[in-house]
C-alpha cells in the first residue's frame, strides 16, 4: 500500500527551500502559494527521496471565496505520495501555472478544469475545451453557472 506523506512532513521536507510558499499545514495535505507551485512541483518531482515522479489526479474545487487546485502525486520507486494544494483568489478570471511540462498526465485533466471549472493554465500547448463544444456558455461544474436557453435546436433530442 502507498504510504502517505503528511501536511506536516511534508513541510518539514520543504521549509529550508520553500518556507514563505507554505500557506498551510494540514494532516492530509499542504497548501502552497500560487506563485510557488512551479518551483515546488518541480523540487517534489526532483528531489531523489521523495521522486514524485506521478500526477495521479488534478482537479478543481469550487469554493465561496476562491478555487482551489489540489494535485495528488506518487513516487513509483519510493512507493509514497501527497497530496498539495493551492488556491485561486481571482474568481472572474482565474488562472495558474500549467504542470504538463512536469507531468505529461495534466495535459487532459487540467483542460477538463478549465473546460468544467473555466480556470486557465498558463503554458499549456493546447487549452481547449474538451467535454464541451468551443461555443458552450460558461463552465458547467462552476457554483456560478446558470444555463440559459440558447438559440438553436435543442441540444438532446428524445
Amino acid at each position: 500500500m502507498t504510504r502517505l506523506i503528511d501536511g506536516p512532513e511534508l513541510a518539514a521536507r520543504l521549509r529550508e527551500s520553500f518556507a514563505e510558499a507554505i500557506l498551510e499545514v494540514q494532516p492530509g495535505w499542504l497548501v502552497i502559494a500560487r506563485e510557488a507551485l512551479l518551483p515546488v512541483m518541480t523540487h517534489l518531482k526532483g528531489d531523489p527521496e521523495l521522486a514524485l515522479d506521478m500526477l495521479v489526479a488534478e482537479t478543481a474545487v469550487d469554493y465561496e471565496a476562491h478555487f482551489e487546485m489540489v494535485y495528488q502525486l506518487a513516487s513509483l520507486r519510493h512507493n509514497h505520495g501527497v497530496v498539495v494544494k493551492t488556491r485561486i483568489e481571482n474568481k472572474v478570471d482565474p488562472e495558474t501555472d500549467s504542470l504538463v511540462g512536469l507531468w505529461q498526465a495534466a495535459d487532459f485533466q487540467e483542460r477538463e478544469i478549465w473546460d468544467l471549472m473555466g480556470i486557465r493554465f498558463r503554458g499549456h500547448p493546447n487549452m481547449k475545451r474538451i467535454l464541451t463544444w468551443e461555443e458552450f456558455p460558461g463552465h458547467p461544474l462552476r457554483k456560478d453557472f446558470l444555463w440559459v436557453e440558447r438559440q438553436g435546436p435543442p441540444l438532446l433530442e428524445m
